[in-house]
């Protein structure tokens, strides 16, 4: 079962997922599970509540079952939310120490680094943004308890930016909006720098740390006559990912999306990874764990599944036509 608690609320296939673990190994590790009696406990910790995150969670259960783990039967998932409130991740993180959960789920590098000051012990599976260095001491040998997924957010900001003036030729000032509170962020604001000098553009940076800062931000785009913009992935982003929408649409503000679940919710254009192949992933390293890896001895794995998903419909509400080049390369279409 899914325990919500008292808090408000390019990739790997199936078989390369079985592969990480051993290839025919898979079998035995769920014989071994149901055999043994023991129930697992999984703590997450996430951005965004359970019922915003349910495509990644199933992916999450989809993995997990191919390696002998159901909930109600040897598994409990214990989810809290910050509710894109950054700030509540170190009280959430220290709940569910509390609890004795088996292993925590973290996704996004605050809630990575409050579980990381929380407990030296229990294994951390993490889905984080950036290199090496802040949480863990390199991809190949992360040691301590911390092990993972990346997810090559500061790269991908400046393919964004790209993506975004192919989309709009007539693209001249685009500006970042992002919360320049996660420790992540400020390379990503490098990163678009660079991508946009380099294709002629001027950049502008809208720090947003709070739901309150959204609406200046909003008005920043209409007084420094910003026709683009870039938005960052973040737990306040996706938090208020409806908001963000709904007024760059009203707007008429070509904007490039860091998930396709922006895309689905009427957003123009997303390129990203696809995060519920990650936390397919993330199973692996969980399954792997539970047989009695330590994860410092797992190395960090680095997406190979990148999608570019593209809102017909808004486009054609912009006045934009998507060139035909942009539109070969969709691997999701909203027409």
């Amino acid at each position: 079962m899914l325990s919500v608690g008292s808090t408000e609320g390019p990739g790997v296939n199936r078989r390369s997922c079985i592969m990480l673990l051993g290839g025919a190994a898979a079998w035995p590790l769920a014989a071994r599970a149901q055999r043994g009696g023991k129930v697992y406990r999984v703590g997450i910790l996430e951005p965004i509540p359970a019922a915003r995150n349910a495509a990644n969670l199933e992916a999450l259960r989809k993995g997990l079952r191919d390696f002998g783990y159901f909930e109600g039967n040897n598994l409990i998932m214990e989810y809290r939310s910050a509710d894109g409130r950054a700030e509540r991740f170190p009280d959430l993180a220290s709940e569910l120490v509390g609890l004795k959960v088996d292993l925590i789920l973290a996704r996004g590098t605050p809630a990575t680094t409050a579980v990381q000051n929380a407990t030296g012990t229990i294994p951390v599976v993490m889905m984080t943004m950036g290199g090496p260095g802040a949480i863990v001491a390199s991809f190949a040998r992360p040691t301590g308890n911390i092990t993972g997924v990346i997810t090559f957010s500061t790269e991908l900001t400046a393919k964004r930016v790209q993506v975004l003036k192919e989309l709009v030729p007539s693209l001249t000032r685009v500006a970042l909006l992002h919360n320049m509170g996660n420790p992540a962020v400020p390379a990503e604001w490098d990163e678009t720098k660079i991508a946009a000098r380099l294709l002629g553009l001027e950049a502008e940076l809208l720090d947003v740390r709070s739901e309150g800062d959204l609406s200046h931000a909003f008005e920043l785009v209409v007084r420094r006559h910003i026709d683009g913009l870039v938005v960052g992935a973040d737990g306040l982003t996706q938090m208020h990912q409806q908001m963000i929408v709904e007024w760059v649409a009203r707007n008429r503000v070509p904007t490039v999306f860091p998930a396709r679940e922006f895309v689905e919710a009427g957003g123009l254009i997303a390129y990203a990874v696809n995060y519920p192949d990650l936390y397919f992933q993330l199973a692996a390293f969980i399954g792997k764990i539970f047989n009695g890896a330590k994860p410092g001895d797992l190395p960090v794995q680095q997406p190979t599944k990148f999608e570019l998903a593209i809102n017909l419909r808004t486009a054609s509400a912009l006045g934009l036509e998507v060139p035909p080049t942009l539109l070969a390369r969709a691997d999701k279409v909203i027409e």
